[in-house]
């Protein structure tokens, strides 16, 4: 019942984006997955992610023809393949969006807002769109790989929204209206501890849900955080969960080892990394990208110190040492027997494999092992390696 609540959450989202992108009474403003979409949405833009338009590419597999296409205009096939995927889609004038909901494009944006919270190729991404859409651009720049959040780093990150919102302002004609933003971002904070408990099922044995469903799942919260939408889809997925709980329904049948994966899905290969593991018993129960859309600092009462607290401290904008513990932690909540790492090739922030952490966890007792791949670019990828890899470290657990 939920997976298809989803079908049509998700599909009246990008008809109504393609709607708004079409009314010259409505804005549409692009933003980063983890930028500050509280102050877009509270200043009345409809907002588009166009991450998640990557993840479609990849998952469709229509990426394999685009990221080509963006590499003989220029860019390099070794940066971010949502990046190239997009682009050399918009090049093409192909989008999934055609076949899943019979839009023709992505949406004309009046604004487009990024955060380099995550990585730079994101500013390189949105700069391209704003001079072919002729829009304004406006970038969040804070402090990254951070041991811990300091006051001074949220006073940073609270001005640059100070700026954006007077950016905001001129474009709509109007002030930002103060309830308006905490009432979006108190709807945000409800959709994100809910997606927690979400998530936090999982350390039920057997787990009713797996990572690979979890990235399906975690649409609304990525695309429609600050609507009640994302908050009561959340709501209606948690009691289902619980429920498969109280009936012992496991995700993977004969579930006998849990697994942890850090770093990217590769998208074009869910399905049947999905059903690698299912055949070999094991439930990936937790993920380092799930648990990237919990943002517990989210606040109503104080949006703009909150926001900037929660978007600073986030996974990929931590050092080393905050990411190993992190990881430790999750391996005892969920009751994990060993670690699967993600080596994305065009995606080294999001690649945690590269530092030695695999070696430390080994060296503490937690087994962990490394496949190649890519989030987008299956020429990156091997099926039969990572079939080999895998099934061996699972045997061994």
């Amino acid at each position: 019942m939920t997976a298809m609540d989803l079908k049509q959450v998700m599909k009246d989202y990008f008809i109504d984006l393609d709607l708004a992108a079409g009314d010259p009474d409505r804005r549409v403003a692009w933003c980063t997955s983890v930028g500050p979409a509280e102050i877009l949405r509270a200043m009345g833009f409809e907002v588009f992610f166009p991450e998640n338009h990557g993840a479609m590419l990849g998952a469709t597999r229509i990426c394999m023809d685009t990221i080509p296409v963006a590499n003989a205009f220029g860019y390099s096939p070794d940066i971010c393949s949502y990046l190239t995927s997009d682009v050399g889609a918009w090049q093409k004038g192909i989008t999934p969006l055609t076949k899943a909901y019979g839009i023709e494009s992505v949406p004309n944006p009046d604004i487009l807002v990024y955060n380099t919270n995550q990585c730079k190729d994101v500013m390189h991404w949105f700069e391209y769109f704003g001079k072919e859409f002729d829009a304004p651009v406006f970038g969040i720049h804070p402090p990254t790989h951070l041991p811990q959040v300091e006051t001074n780093h949220v006073a940073d990150v609270v001005a640059q929204f100070e700026d954006l919102i007077k950016v905001l302002e001129q474009l709509q004609g109007r002030a930002m209206v103060q309830e308006d933003l905490r009432k979006t971002c108190a709807l945000s904070r409800e959709a994100t501890d809910l997606w927690a408990e979400v998530l936090e099922t999982a350390m039920a044995r057997p787990s009713p849900l797996s990572f690979f469903d979890g990235t399906i799942f975690m649409g609304p919260i990525v695309v429609l955080r600050g609507t009640e939408i994302a908050r009561d889809y959340y709501r209606s997925l948690l009691t289902e969960l619980k429920s498969k709980v109280d009936a012992n329904e496991a995700a993977v049948p004969g579930e006998t080892k849990r697994i942890y994966w850090d770093g990217m899905p590769i998208w074009g290969r869910l399905r049947s990394l999905s059903e690698l593991f299912r055949d070999n018993q094991a439930c990936v129960v937790a993920s380092t990208y799930c648990n990237s859309w919990i943002f517990s600092d989210f606040d109503g009462d104080d949006p703009l110190p909150s926001m900037a607290r929660a978007y600073l401290k986030i996974f990929i904008n931590r050092n080393d040492h905050y990411k190993e513990e992190y990881i430790r932690k999750l391996v005892t909540d969920y009751h994990i027997d060993g670690v699967v790492f993600h080596d994305a090739k065009t995606c080294p922030n999001n690649s945690n494999s590269q530092y030695n952490l695999p070696a430390r966890l080994r060296d503490s007792g937690i087994p962990a092992v490394i496949i190649n791949g890519d989030l987008c670019d299956l020429r990156c990828y091997s099926d039969e390696q990572s079939a080999t890899v895998i099934e061996a470290f699972v045997e061994t657990l």
